[in-house]
């Protein structure tokens, strides 16, 4: 039988399910995987242990009022991701039985609860009985002591008491049993279980002691028991920690090899439905399950890569991780140009829409555990094709200049690729440098990679100086024009292919640089930017509120300038920018290749513009006019002509028409039409007072143009997004994925503008909307007190900086207002208890009215002192029947702030025996510190004051005080 083909008894979600099942009824709480992406800790690049989003819980600084502050069991699968900083197994994937990008991490955890006996006993339980593991194959490891660390013996004991055999238990040093979470906060021994997966020989095991933690294939560690007592202090001593915890995590993909007799985790039904997927798709030859030499052709290495690129993909574009050059979003393009590059090389595919074709079949398998990656399946699938398409640009002509490298470095006699061609490789053709590594490897080539580094620094500084001269900008005036047109040979650019999305080939008729026309690049100055015009151009030169494109002029491995800027004079279309390497003249063919990754968001948000302007007229009316826009990558700016700001009925309207209009997927058309034809359609949206071409472009969203001609008066044109625009857009409006507005203001007398986001980044400001929710809700949870107080003012802060919905900003803030109106009924009734609490105490301690006077401490509170004041008022009222007796009230704060206040009021008698409220303040105030305020002769003063230390020797000063006026 195939591998492919097998059916275990032991199926991979069922081996998952007995985890979570096992520890349910032994007391844990599910706790649903954490986001694979950790977007609020900045520390990870991604989620790569079960117990990530434990942390708060295990450093003590959970919020009392979420729900994990009341866990005291969890279990959980937790999706974990090791393809880039401190923990990558990027390289090993697909050379190995066992590595892997994504992978899941089964855990249970006790915080606080149960300790080394309950979780050894678990193990044990679960591995034997439950999953009937033969315990012959088992060993386990205990920590063996170091330093002033004493040997884990409880362990060690605790395995013997469950029944493993005394050889089968082993000491291990602080490398493999003592676990840390960074160089401070909670740590502890840990003990491990291994399992050995040899056959028995003649019916007996051989011993694997020594083959445990030895990196043997045959001998693999599945589970991991950390024991966290201690925590490391920042001079790095251990100290225990107050709550004793359980931290577990087992390698599921290894557990369910193991329970399926598999020597490979890839052997097993966790990876072999996508294998029979990409046989499918590539009709290549079975999985057959072999390594290194025994898999001659690489075809089962790459089976193993593309199925692990394609699952660590998916569920980090699920989880926010998107495709981009910097961080995580990096080592995703990295795995995916990785995993594309194998496809294409050894399964002779064509690359633009490969992985999303197996991205139903990850769904499938895992989607029920994971409900994350079927609900934003259409997004993941989009994602893939839109980088791999733009990878497959130069895919090609990359692997071709690679070719040329290798046999000049072999011609050369050098073992080693030079690291500025490695550069080169990722600067213009995208090829990570870890993929050239891997290709480098493939023809018998090394990589020195201080070389790369020292040609990425060089390239930085180079850009350095080009950017600096960037602020002058190259630009064409009315003389340059002048003598354009006088130039035979120089034709205006035909800019027809920049609605296209390929790259085309272009002669330079030009080459402009300090008001001079030249023949060569040559002839300018190192490092200093210039223009370059085209015969052709795909490239988007900046017009009608669209910026431009970015992107590359070049003869491969030959020369290349890199384009910053596109901007087009009278027709003519020129190319700003700098020569990165080698030399062009006029009259070279160049490839014109514009940044597709840059462009994309661009046609994104322009389409939006067009059904943002649509949902506009639809909600407010046909008086409605655009007034102005800019298209950018990163967002939308749309002006219109509206009396009155939008209200958030009325946003919410304008989203809704969008979204829906998104959403019905329509494909957008566009057609150059006679401009006095093109009028005549109903229903069509210009810009008044713009001066368009003849013929110009219509944009329709829905119905072919041709069918709008046909028919140009049909009143159901009205219900359609009709423009003339020469700018890019999506093929269809499912491209957009959402519209979200962020703001709505006015910018002038009758002159609205709305700021609005498509795509991911509509996506990325839900998700810190709905994060920010979350927030509020539990700050809504929180006892009243200080906290919640600094708690209150540091939200208010945040969600008036925010960038997010403005309909959700303004629910955020109806929300938060409502919250803080119960704080400040809280305050007030807090103030009023706190008055009482401290007004109680003075009369409680009058009760012997023959009392003198009373000097006393009250407990401390954030309202005291307003408490002090409002009780000294009290006591002073002429209507008190207190007001015979004199009183002094303190109080500091018990936090180490220092804080003193302290009140006194003298009663009329004393006062008639010299004594007054200043006066008797001054003689506590070179104790306490500060000033105690009260006109001179009052009989009240309030002080405060910065020496709580001290306060005693206040209150005993105050009482000699008084005593020494002999009353």
């Amino acid at each position: 039988m195939s591998l492919l083909d097998a059916q275990p008894a032991w199926g991979a979600a069922r081996v998952r399910q007995t985890f979570l099942d096992y520890f349910k009824k032994n007391g844990h709480a599910f706790v649903p995987s954490s986001s694979v992406v950790p977007l609020s800790d900045p520390t990870l690049l991604f989620t790569n242990a079960g117990m990530n989003q434990y942390k708060s819980i295990f450093q003590g600084t959970v919020d009392p009022s979420s729900d994990f502050a009341a866990l005291k069991r969890a279990a959980n699968s937790q999706k974990c991701i090791r393809a880039g900083g401190k923990h990558n197994d990027l390289d090993d994937v697909g050379k190995d039985s066992y590595h892997h990008t994504f992978f899941e991490m089964l855990g249970n955890w006790s915080f606080g609860d149960y300790f080394k006996k309950d979780a050894i006993g678990f193990t044990w339980e679960l591995m034997t009985k439950v999953y009937g593991i033969d315990p012959n194959r088992l060993y386990v490891t205990y920590f063996e002591g170091a330093d002033d660390l004493e040997p884990d013996v409880e362990a060690r004991e605790l395995w013997k008491s469950v029944g493993v055999p005394e050889d089968h238990i082993l000491p291990g040093d602080m490398k493999d049993n003592f676990w840390e979470m960074g160089d401070q906060g909670p740590c502890g021994p840990c003990s491990e279980v291994h399992y050995d997966l040899r056959e028995p020989v003649d019916g007996k095991y051989r011993n694997a002691s020594e083959l445990v933690n030895q990196d043997d294939p045959e001998v693999i560690e599945i589970w991991n028991n950390v024991f966290m007592q201690y925590n490391r202090e920042p001079d790095r001593s251990l100290r225990p920690l107050p709550n004793k915890h359980i931290d577990t995590g087992m390698g599921f993909e290894r557990l369910v090899s193991v329970l399926q007799k598999k020597m490979s985790n890839y052997d097993t039904d966790v990876f072999t439905p996508l294998f029979k997927r990409i046989q499918d798709i590539t009709g290549a030859r079975p999985y057959n399950g072999k390594f290194g030499n025994e898999d001659p052709d690489g075809i089962d290495t790459a089976y193993r890569v593309i199925a692990d690129h394609t699952r660590m993909m998916s569920f980090a574009i699920a989880d926010g991780g998107v495709p981009n050059n910097v961080g995580r979003g990096y080592v995703v393009r990295r795995v995916l140009r990785r995993g594309a590059r194998y496809a294409r090389n050894y399964f002779q595919v064509e690359i633009g829409n490969f992985f999303s074709k197996i991205i139903p079949t990850l769904v499938e398998q895992m989607g029920d555990m994971f409900p994350e990656i079927k609900k934003k399946q259409q997004d993941i699938i989009e994602i893939l094709d839109e980088e791999e398409k733009a990878f497959a640009k130069s895919l090609d002509r990359g692997e071709s200049i690679f070719k040329k490298y290798v046999a000049k470095a072999k011609k050369a006699g050098s073992n080693d690729l030079p690291g500025d061609d490695v550069w080169r490789l990722y600067d213009t053709y995208g090829f990570p440098v870890d993929l050239t590594k891997l290709m480098a490897e493939e023809n018998g080539l090394n990589i020195n990679d201080k070389e790369v580094e020292e040609a990425q620094e060089k390239a930085r500084e180079a850009s350095k100086g080009d950017k600096a001269a960037t602020g002058v900008g190259v630009k064409l005036d009315v003389h340059d024009l002048a003598a354009l047109d006088s130039m035979d040979d120089v034709p205006k650019t035909d800019d027809s292919f920049k609605h296209g999305r390929e790259n085309i080939t272009s002669t330079i008729k030009a080459i402009y640089h300090n008001k001079k026309f030249l023949k060569s690049t040559s002839e300018v100055p190192k490092g200093e930017q210039f223009g370059v015009l085209l015969d052709k151009t795909n490239f988007y030169a900046e017009q009608g509120g669209q910026e431009f494109d970015t992107g590359r002029l070049l003869v491969d491995g030959e020369a290349e300038i890199g384009i910053e800027n596109v901007q087009v004079y009278a027709g003519y279309v020129l190319h700003t920018g700098y020569l990165k390497y080698g030399g062009l003249t006029v009259g070279s063919q160049v490839i014109a290749e514009f940044d597709e990754l840059r462009r994309n968001p661009i046609r994104n948000n322009h389409t939006g513009t067009h059904v943002l302007n649509y949902a506009l007229r639809e909600t407010l009316g046909n008086e409605v006019d655009q007034k102005g826009s800019l298209v950018a990558p990163e967002k939308l700016r749309f002006d219109f002509s509206h009396k009155a700001g939008l209200s958030d009925a009325e946003l919410k309207k304008v989203e809704d028409i969008s979204s829906d209009y998104i959403r019905q997927n329509s494909k957008v058309y566009a057609k150059d039409v006679p401009l006095a034809q093109a009028k005549e359609i109903r229903g069509v949206r210009a810009v008044f007072g713009e001066t368009y071409p003849d013929p110009v472009r219509v944009v329709s969203v829905g119905v072919p143009v041709e069918e709008l001609l046909a028919d140009a008066k049909n009143e159901r044109w009205e219900k359609l997004s009709i423009e003339f625009c020469g700018g890019t857009h999506v093929n269809q409006t499912g491209e957009i994925k959402e519209l979200v507005v962020l703001e709505e203001s006015g910018i002038a007398k009758g002159v609205r503008r709305i700021v609005a986001v498509t795509g991911q980044e509509a996506y990325n400001v839900q998700r810190i909307g709905n994060e920010f929710a979350d927030r509020i809700d539990l700050f809504g949870k929180m006892s009243f007190g200080p906290a919640k107080e600094a708690e209150a003012k540091k939200l208010q802060l945040e969600l008036n900086q925010l960038s997010i919905s403005a309909l959700k900003k303004s629910s955020l803030r109806n929300a938060f207002a409502q919250m803080q109106k119960s704080i400040l009924d809280e305050q007030k009734a807090f103030a009023k208890a706190d008055n009482k609490r401290v007004l109680d105490h003075v009369t409680n301690s009058l009760q012997d009215k023959d009392k003198a006077f009373l000097v006393t401490k009250v407990d401390w509170s954030t309202n005291v002192h307003k408490a002090i004041s409002e009780t000294i008022k009290a006591v002073s009222s002429p209507k008190s029947p207190l007001k015979n007796t004199s009183v002094y009230l303190f109080s500091a704060s018990p936090d180490g702030g220092g804080k003193v206040v302290h009140g006194c009021y003298v009663a009329e008698h004393h006062k008639a025996a010299g004594a007054d409220g200043p006066t008797w303040a001054a003689a506590v105030t070179p104790i306490v510190g500060g000033k105690a305020g009260g006109k001179a002769g009052a009989q009240t003063a309030i002080g405060q004051g910065s020496n709580a230390d001290r306060v005693d020797e206040g209150v005993d000063e105050a009482r000699r005080w008084m005593e020494r006026l002999g009353v």
